[in-house]
C-alpha cells in the first residue's frame, strides 16, 4: 500500500469511526460492533503509526461526542481523558513496571461528574466530549444511591459511571411488550435515562452512581488539589489518604458513595487479579466493558504526565473476546409497531463464555450488508463485553443474504431506509402498510389507554391475541366482542369472570369525551394536550374538526401547519372516515367541562418547582394554569413568564436559570395574586 493509499485509507477510517461514535455517544444506536469498531480503530492506529500522519478529527485523538442540545452544557474543571487499552494479559503487567498499581472494573455506563460544596451537592455533569458535557442535576438527585449531602466541609469533585444493572434492565424491557421498542442494552437505556429533560423518568429507571475517581478535595482557601489536600480535623489522615488509589476510593467509600469494587495488585499478582474478575463478569450484575490498572502511587502516576488523548497513570484492559465458528441458518426478520423490522441471526448453537447461544441480534441492513452474510456461511460469534451474543466475522462472505421485501407480519411492501445523516448512513428495513397487524397492536394500545377510552384488562398481550384471532379489524369492533364470547373465554388466561371484567370495562368507556376519542385515534401530533387545545377551539364540535381546513386548523395555538395537515388527511382518508363512523355508532360523546374562568393566561408559559401550600399538587396548579389557557412546562427558557417557587432563595438549577435570564421568581401567593386574581 502506497502512503497516498495508506492516507485514504485513514480518512476512510476516521469517517467510520466517528459516524459509530456519533450513533453510540449522542444517538444511543448502534451501527457497527464493537469487535467491528476496535478493529478498524487498531487498523487506524498502525496506520498512523506507519505514516506519522494524523487526520483532523481522528477518534485516536478526539475524545468521546459533543454534547447534545437538549441539554444545559459546562466546562469541566478539568479534562475528561480516555484512556488508552490493551487486550494482552501480559501487557499489563509489563505496564506496572514494578510497581503497585490498583485493578477494578471498568464500567458501561454514562460518565458523569458530581460536584459537592460545603457538603451539598450542586451539580451533575455528563462527561460529553471531554471538554464540555451536559448538566443532569435534578436527574443525578433521583438515582438511586447518590448522597445528597455528605460529611466533607469543603468542596469536592468526583467521577463515576451512571449504570443500571442488567436485572433492572430486564425488568424495565419485560414492561415494554412490543419487541421493536424494547432497549437494545443497559448502556443505551442508561444514556438515554440520564438525559432526560424530566426526572421523574430517570428516577423511574433506578440509575446507580458508581465512583471510580476522585478529582480534587478543597478544603478551604486556598483552594488544594486532592493529593496535596489540608487534612481536617474530622479527616486527620486525609493528606496520606489522597496519596494512594485505594486511599481515595476508600475516602468516597467513607463519605457514602458506593464505589468502583477492585483489587490491590502487584506484578506478581496481576494475571490472578485479572482470571478472577473473568470469573466475577459471568454473574456481576454491573455492565462492564473491561477493567482499569491504575498505579497506586498516585504522585508517581501523575509524575508520568500525560499524551495529547491518553493519561499515563492509567490502562484501560478490554477483553479479549471468546470467539466460536458456526453456521448461520436463518435470519428472522421480526416487526414491531413503529414499522421497524429488526434482523435476528439464527445459527447452530455454540459455548460461548459458559453458556449455549444460537441467536444474535444483527441490529440493521448496514450490518447485514457489512458482514456479507448469506444462509449457511460459516462466521464466527462472541459475547460483547462477555454478555451480548454479537457476529464478529462472516468466513464465507457470499453476500446472499435476501432482504425481505415483503413484511413478514402483514405481507405488506417493505422499504429500506437511512436515519437521516447523509454520510455512512446506517440502513434499516421497515413495513410501508399502514394497516400492518403489528402497527395496529400500537394503534389499539393507545386507543384503550388510561388517557384515550380507558378500558381495563385489554393488555397489549391480550389485543394481539384478539387481532391474531379475527375479533378486531377496527375500533368498533372493541365495542362487539360479544360476538366472540364463546371463543374469547376458552383462551388461555381467560374465563367467564375475566370477560364479564372486560366487558364491563368495555361498556363503561362507551360514554366518553372528545378529546379522549381524538387522543385514542392515534391522529400523528395529536397528544393528550393537544387534543384538548383542538376541541377547546372548536367547541367540542367532531363534525367541525372533520370538515375543517388546514388553514382553519393551524389558527389554534400551539397547532402548527404540519399537524394540521395530519389531522386533515385523516378525516379525508375514506377508510378512516368509515371506521370512525361506525365507532361513533358505539359510543356517546359527554361535552367537557367548561374551563375555570377565563382564558386570562393564553399564550403564557409557567414552570413550577417545590413544595407547595395553597395547591395539593403541582399537577393541580397546573390544570387551574391550562384552564385559563396557560402552558406548563419543565425547564426555564427566555419565554417564560415566571417561576413558580416558594423559596426564592433556593441556589437550585431552575432558580439560578431564571436569575441568569431574567424571568421573575414569585411565590404560589404571589403568582395567585399577580396572575388569577
Amino acid at each position: 500500500m502506497t502512503e497516498a493509499e495508506k492516507i485514504a485509507r485513514m480518512k476512510e477510517l476516521t469517517a467510520l469511526l466517528q459516524s459509530a461514535s456519533r450513533a453510540y455517544y449522542a444517538q444511543d444506536r448502534e451501527i457497527m460492533s464493537n469487535f467491528e469498531y476496535d478493529r478498524l480503530y487498531d487498523e487506524l492506529v498502525r496506520l498512523e503509526k506507519e505514516t506519522g500522519v494524523t487526520l483532523s478529527g481522528s477518534p485516536t485523538v478526539s475524545v468521546g461526542y459533543e454534547a447534545v442540545e437538549e441539554l444545559p452544557k459546562e466546562r469541566h474543571e478539568s479534562p475528561m481523558l480516555s484512556l488508552d487499552k490493551t487486550k494482552d494479559r501480559e501487557a499489563l503487567r509489563d505496564w506496572l513496571n514494578g510497581k503497585s498499581g490498583l485493578l477494578s472494573w471498568k464500567l458501561d455506563g454514562l460518565t458523569v461528574v458530581l460536584t459537592y460544596e460545603n457538603g451539598t451537592l450542586q451539580k451533575a455533569v455528563t462527561r460529553g466530549n471531554g471538554e464540555v458535557g451536559e448538566v443532569i442535576t435534578p436527574n443525578a438527585k433521583v438515582f438511586t444511591n447518590v448522597p445528597m449531602s455528605i460529611p466533607f466541609p469543603g468542596k469536592l469533585i468526583l467521577r463515576g459511571e451512571a449504570v443500571i444493572s442488567y436485572p433492572d434492565f430486564e425488568i424495565i424491557n419485560a414492561g415494554i411488550p412490543d419487541e421493536g421498542a424494547k432497549y437494545k442494552n443497559p448502556r443505551n437505556l442508561c444514556s438515554g435515562s440520564v438525559r432526560q429533560l424530566d426526572s421523574s423518568v430517570t428516577a423511574s429507571r433506578k440509575v446507580r452512581f458508581i465512583a471510580f475517581s476522585l478529582v480534587s478535595a478543597e478544603m478551604g482557601e486556598p483552594a488544594v488539589e486532592a493529593e496535596n489536600a489540608a487534612p481536617d480535623e474530622r479527616f486527620p489522615d486525609l493528606e496520606k489518604m489522597l496519596g494512594s488509589a485505594e486511599g481515595r476510593m476508600s475516602f468516597l467509600d467513607s463519605l457514602g458513595f458506593e464505589t468502583v469494587q477492585r483489587i490491590p495488585v502487584t506484578p506478581d499478582t496481576i494475571l490472578e487479579a485479572v482470571e478472577e474478575f473473568a470469573r466475577r463478569i459471568r454473574t456481576y450484575e454491573i455492565p462492564s466493558d473491561g477493567l482499569v490498572l491504575t498505579y497506586e502511587d498516585v504522585a508517581y502516576g501523575q509524575s508520568l504526565g500525560r499524551t495529547a488523548k491518553f493519561p499515563r497513570h492509567s490502562i484501560a484492559f478490554k477483553w479479549a473476546d471468546e470467539l466460536a465458528q458456526t453456521t448461520l441458518r436463518e435470519m428472522e426478520w421480526s416487526a414491531s409497531r413503529t414499522g421497524l423490522i429488526n434482523p435476528v441471526a439464527i445459527f447452530d448453537p455454540v459455548e460461548l463464555e459458559g453458556t449455549t447461544v444460537s441467536r444474535a441480534s444483527v441490529h440493521n441492513v448496514s450490518i447485514v450488508r457489512q458482514l456479507k452474510l448469506g444462509i449457511g456461511d460459516r462466521i464466527t460469534v462472541y459475547k460483547a463485553n462477555m454478555i451480548i451474543p454479537q457476529i464478529a466475522e462472516n468466513l464465507t462472505g457470499s453476500d446472499s443474504l435476501r432482504i425481505p421485501d415483503r413484511c413478514p407480519v402483514c405481507g405488506g411492501e417493505t422499504v429500506i431506509r437511512g436515519t437521516g445523516e447523509a454520510e455512512n448512513d446506517s440502513l434499516s428495513l421497515y413495513c410501508t402498510n399502514p394497516r400492518c397487524a403489528a402497527k395496529q397492536i400500537g394503534s389499539f394500545t393507545q386507543f384503550v389507554s388510561r388517557d384515550a377510552m380507558n378500558v381495563d384488562g385489554l393488555s397489549e398481550m391480550t389485543l394481539e391475541k384478539f387481532i391474531d384471532c379475527g375479533f378486531i379489524r377496527e375500533y368498533a369492533d372493541l365495542y362487539r366482542l360479544d360476538r366472540y364470547k364463546d371463543h374469547i373465554v376458552r383462551i388461555e388466561g381467560f374465563g367467564e369472570k375475566s370477560y364479564a371484567n372486560l366487558k364491563e370495562s368495555i361498556d363503561r368507556s362507551r360514554h366518553t369525551t372528545l378529546p379522549r376519542l381524538l387522543y385514542g385515534l392515534g391522529i400523528t401530533g395529536i397528544g393528550a394536550a393537544n387534543a384538548k387545545l383542538l376541541c377547546r377551539a372548536f367547541g367540542d364540535d367532531l363534525d367541525a374538526i372533520r370538515s375543517a381546513e388546514a388553514e382553519d386548523l393551524s389558527a389554534v395555538d400551539k397547532i402548527g401547519p404540519v399537524i394540521a395537515g395530519a389531522v386533515c388527511a385523516y378525516f379525508r382518508d375514506a377508510e378512516n372516515a368509515g371506521h370512525l363512523d361506525e365507532l361513533l355508532k358505539e359510543l356517546t360523546l359527554e361535552k367537557t367541562a367548561a374551563p375555570a374562568g377565563e382564558q386570562t393566561l393564553t399564550g403564557m408559559s409557567f414552570v413550577v418547582t417545590g413544595s407547595l401550600k395553597g395547591f395539593a399538587s403541582r399537577e393541580e396548579l397546573k390544570k387551574v394554569i391550562e384552564d385559563r389557557g396557560g402552558k406548563v412546562t419543565g425547564s426555564v427558557t427566555g419565554k417564560t413568564v415566571c417561576l413558580i417557587n416558594n423559596d426564592a432563595a433556593s441556589n437550585s438549577t431552575k432558580n439560578r436559570t431564571a436569575k441568569e435570564l431574567g424571568v421573575p421568581i414569585l411565590t404560589e401567593e404571589e403568582f395567585v395574586a399577580k396572575y388569577l386574581g
